[in-house]
């Protein structure tokens, strides 16, 4: 009798996420069907397995296979940096472009209890949400002046139309530390990596959200996770290299806010190389000597080949991946938080700091309360220092989403595509609109065979945006 192909689930709400990953690891060596192999096993035997191949011999691939969902709630935005800084996972979180906060949504470190700056904090935190709460409606009414209700149409229709258009300005008040809703999906591997980075994390409320973490997912997965622990090498390295950090000299640096700083002066003749590699039976070497060989209009027409054509949605080659670049970038928090979902690259973000200056968007000023805006940053600018002197970490809580955050950052050019495709797009934030056309005109700049198939949604450019959405940046 022939083997008939069979693709089916193995249904997580029959079977616990460890016996799934028993049942997948085991076909490795066993000729029996991944039903067969699940129902012969209980939960002690899964947990008898993790413990000799994934913890006794490091087999830790095995705990992929385990997928946990988990519900987080009420943390600040300052954590969920944290929690979502791993790669490899999916996350869903509570957003400031389409939700308003109220003024007691806020976390207070417990590293302020019985200490003098508490109310301090309190009060700038809270000051930041009122001015935030005060600044809606004055901009809703600038915004229904620009944007009128379509005839017929409620009051409650019209501002779901136009929410983000209120919110997308005055969520430059938000603080970090507005608490957030954020959903999970990991496996437990890369779970076990990121319990590990919150309870070795300088602050508490990150360690004990990797505690409550480690405790709910030892329900559904108890042996995959229960040895995350601490990571004291790398608590000892975040405080040597904080203090030799120290010690590099500020001078006199170019104020460009994108600068394009590193990339491959080769990359678009590796990437058609590459390109035509994957459809010949050729080396590597012939295929780029042959590439370097064709002049800049054949070149070009092969670029159209691989690059022209492209539907929104399409995906571009992967060996658009062989062309890489490094940027130094510097935005506002708000337009970083969108950036940092872009996890399909290296990031490096510096703290969160008041010292880099902050955004004043256009629909602030507009509305007349760029005054209580300017005096808000500014009280929150003098706690942040107040509290800096007491606990560098905690005083970036303070820091609202109008100040400017640097990071550097490496990606490869289907990376960028990507990112340029989503956040040129005209429902996307002016700030990371900005930042997106800038990166693209620079990458344009350096490789301009490839990267004229960059997929900008708009032909606007930065500077528009920069003119049309703020007084200041």
């Amino acid at each position: 009798m022939p083997n008939l192909r069979q693709i089916y689930l193995l249904d997580p709400q029959k079977l616990p996420p460890e016996t799934i990953a028993v049942a997948f690891a085991k076909t490795s060596r066993s000729p029996e069907s991944f039903n067969q192999i699940a129902a012969e096993l209980s939960e002690e035997k899964s947990a008898q397995f993790h413990e000799k191949w994934v913890v006794g011999y490091g087999h830790s691939s095995v705990a992929e296979h385990a997928v946990l969902h988990i519900a987080v709630e009420n943390v600040s935005r300052l954590a969920v940096e944290t929690l979502e800084s791993c790669r490899l996972a999916s996350y869903t979180e509570k957003s400031t472009r389409y939700q308003k906060w109220n003024n007691d949504e806020f976390y207070t470190p417990v590293e302020l209890e019985n200490h003098p700056l508490k109310e301090i904090y309190d009060q700038t935190v809270r000051g930041l949400f009122d001015a935030y709460l005060a600044a809606l409606p004055k901009v809703q009414q600038v915004v229904s002046r620009q944007i009128p209700p379509k005839a017929g149409e409620s009051d409650d229709a019209w501002e779901r139309r136009v929410r983000s258009e209120i919110v997308d300005a005055c969520r430059f008040y938000l603080p970090a530390a507005a608490l957030a809703n954020v959903g999970v999906s990991m496996n437990a591997r890369a779970l076990e990596h990121s319990i590990q980075k919150m309870l070795s994390h300088p602050l508490a409320e990150v360690r004990q959200m990797g505690e409550q973490i480690k405790q709910v997912s030892q329900q559904n997965a108890p042996t995959l996770v229960k040895y995350a622990e601490p990571d004291q090498h790398f608590e000892q390295l975040q405080k040597d290299l904080t203090q030799i950090a120290s010690h590099v000299p500020v001078l006199n640096e170019s104020c460009d806010w994108c600068q394009l700083v590193d990339w491959d002066q080769n990359a678009e003749d590796r990437a058609l190389a590459a390109a035509l590699y994957r459809f010949n039976l050729i080396g590597y070497a012939q295929n780029l000597e042959y590439v370097t060989s064709l002049s800049p209009n054949q070149k070009q027409e092969l670029a159209a080949q691989i690059l022209s054509g492209l539907g929104r949605h399409d995906i571009t080659l992967r060996e658009l991946e062989y062309a890489t670049y490094t940027f130094d970038l510097i935005l506002d928090q708000g337009a970083y938080f969108e950036f940092k979902r872009h996890r399909m690259m290296t990031q490096t973000v510096q703290p969160l700091t008041t010292r880099l200056g902050y955004a004043v968007p256009r629909l602030l000023v507009e509305a007349g309360v760029e005054p209580e805006y300017r005096a808000a940053m500014q009280t929150a600018a003098e706690t942040f220092e107040q509290l800096y002197s007491f606990n560098p970490n905690v005083a970036a809580y303070v820091v609202p989403n109008g100040y400017n955050r640097r990071v550097l950052f490496h990606m490869n050019l289907r990376s960028a595509d990507h990112l340029i495709n989503l956040r040129t797009a005209p429902n996307a934030h002016f700030s990371i609109r900005r930042a997106a056309q800038r990166i693209a005109e620079q990458i344009r700049g350096v490789t301009p065979i490839l990267g004229q198939h960059l997929r900008c949604c708009s032909d606007e450019t930065w500077q528009q945006i920069e003119q049309d959405f703020f007084t200041q940046v």
